[in-house]
């Protein structure tokens, strides 16, 4: 129950910060948080991950509607994994929900964090990298425990 409490807190952070940055900044608006090293900066994202695939929309419905079904169908063998695993799954559910909300609204994702040397990108890309990073882990942690 409480993957399910994070991959909603996901989600609410998700739109809770996309949505004070819509009201208070205008597309294309950048605000330097640490000069040439942090800034907010309002872009709207057409594609995957740093831009890739830009205007493929239905495609991206496509293959998020999927994560989030294969997740259900897998969810009782998810939850008999180690709490890497489980908690990587939530954080990547609350992201791909998070992304997946944007892309049915307007089919473009708002991407706020802006490194400078990275693209810029949201918090529930944050939440999907981590938590591919968790799965892997507790992957990695199973092989090498069945060694």
């Amino acid at each position: 129950m409480i993957l399910l409490w994070l991959s909603l807190l996901v989600l609410f952070l998700d739109r809770v910060t996309k949505l004070a940055v819509v009201s208070k900044m205008t597309e294309g608006e950048s605000i330097p948080v640490f000069e040439n090293i942090f800034h907010l900066t309002y872009v709207l994202n057409p594609g995957a991950a740093f831009g890739m695939l830009p205007h493929n929309r239905t495609f991206f419905l496509v293959i998020g509607i999927l994560a989030v079904a294969a997740i259900w169908w897998m969810r009782k063998d998810i939850l008999a994994e180690g709490w890497r695993t489980r908690a990587g799954t939530a954080l990547f559910l609350g992201g791909t929900l998070g992304n997946l909300w944007d892309r049915v609204q307007t089919g473009l994702v708002i991407d706020f964090f802006d490194f400078r040397i990275w693209p810029v990108f949201n918090v529930a890309d944050i939440a999907i990298c981590v938590g591919v990073g968790l799965i892997l882990w507790g992957m990695l942690q199973n092989g090498f425990m069945d060694n």
